[in-house]
């Protein structure tokens, strides 16, 4: 659509902070108020609308998205989008090891297993591993553990945990980057370790590089949202 604004501004709400667009509140697509909840998104937000120019773009408008996102689609139905993050829990990447090459099974040990002994003692998820293509059943008590854990966040912040939860393939490593135990970079280098490898044996793929580009982007993009939502500098490494 055309650009139908000149001023965005943002000002203080009763529950939080509110965009305005020549002094009209702006809605998420849902027709619901944007009301947010630090002043760092809502500046973040109101950059985002200011920066458009002749034809407005919802692609290029990331925090927009996924505030909008916390708002429509995961507050109205907070309960099933934890189940949903925390089934990652019964199938998580980390669990699931090569059983050859020997190079590839010992960078797994050696970048895999510390996140799995953080969960053990962080978060009470001692989750079992196993080697090939047979699945493996985890204890109820280690994905109850999980589940507390993601249930524990609120609507905004369960958005950004969706996205790290599908963008690493793996909820450990989501929750060790929401809970301050990986920087972004460390988590996504242990998400994408079984592709770097192959691609040391068997070189790159463009069309596999241009993906992993954009889930990359879509990470970062996240993790400006949750370093807005907790008033913090982005800091990824």
């Amino acid at each position: 659509m055309k650009r139908f604004y000149k001023n965005v501004a943002v000002e203080a709400a009763d529950t939080g902070h509110v965009v305005t667009l020549d002094g009209r509140l702006l809605k998420t697509p849902g027709k619901a108020s944007l009301v947010l909840p630090t002043r760092q998104l809502a500046d973040a937000v109101a950059a985002e609308w200011d920066a458009q120019s002749e034809d407005v773009l919802p692609d290029t408008m990331p925090q927009m998205q996924l505030a909008s996102t916390a708002i429509d689609r995961v507050a109205p139905r907070h309960s099933d989008v934890v189940l949903e993050i925390a089934a990652f829990g019964g199938t998580d990447l980390l669990c699931y090891r090569a059983e050859e090459p020997q190079e590839l099974v010992a960078k797994q040990v050696k970048q895999w297993d510390p996140y799995l002994a953080w969960a053990r003692e962080h978060l009470g998820a001692d989750l079992k591993v196993t080697s090939g293509i047979m699945p493996v059943s985890q204890e109820d008590d280690a994905l109850a553990a999980l589940m507390r854990h993601v249930a524990g966040h609120d609507a905004f912040e369960l958005a950004a945990l969706h996205r790290f939860t599908n963008g690493f393939g793996s909820l450990v490593l989501a929750l060790a980057y929401m809970k301050d135990y990986s920087p972004l970079e460390a988590a996504w280098e242990a998400s994408i370790l079984d592709s770097l490898h192959q691609e040391e044996e068997w070189g790159t793929d463009w069309e596999a590089e241009e993906k992993r580009a954009s889930l990359h982007a879509d990470l970062l993009d996240a993790a400006a949202f949750l370093s807005h939502l907790r008033n913090k500098t982005l800091e990824t490494v």
